[in-house]
């Protein structure tokens, strides 16, 4: 554990460890072409391409929707997916480029909500759920490395390549 996030604010911990999660599930899939970013070499259907589409579009439903009571890019929650996993599938015209830079701007856009708030503030959205920022902040670093951990096992078994 870094020994100065130790010693920072409620905020700041919990900003550093969320952001420490996407950059370990960023760094997974960076290095693969498209292809090997959309397979999925194990007993699971996930691909690194498809986890990181996903948390490219939960980023935005939990942070500018849920949060700050937005618009959703694709309609959600008025309109539903089907299959309900639906945004951790990819077919020929998702790639790492795309996929990437739009989680990192869905970040930095969550990194405004967030500094906008405070941690006990209600979130904008109590017809979805009914939470403050802290538990969204806490749900998505559960979140993205439970996620980070699956790319972890898909990274691996694409190209042998291991480490966070």
């Amino acid at each position: 554990m870094d020994e100065q996030l130790s010693l920072t604010s409620e905020r700041s911990a919990l900003s550093s460890f969320l952001d420490q999660q996407r950059e370990g599930l960023i760094k997974k899939i960076l290095g693969l072409d498209d292809p090997q970013a959309r397979s999925a070499p194990t007993a699971s259907a996930l691909s690194l391409l498809g986890l990181i589409k996903h948390a490219a579009t939960w980023e935005e439903r939990w942070f500018h929707v849920v949060m700050a009571g937005g618009e959703s890019s694709d309609g959600w929650p008025e309109v539903r997916p089907e299959p309900r996993d639906a945004d951790c599938f990819v077919d020929e015209s998702d790639t790492v480029q795309h996929w990437v830079g739009r989680y990192r701007q869905e970040i930095e856009r969550s990194h405004a909500v967030v500094a906008a708030r405070e941690l006990d503030d209600p979130c904008a959205r109590a017809d979805i759920i009914v939470c403050n920022v802290r538990y969204v902040l806490f749900h998505l670093i559960e979140e993205t490395a439970r996620h980070a951990g699956h790319a972890d096992i898909i990274r691996e078994s694409i190209d042998g390549s291991r480490g966070f």
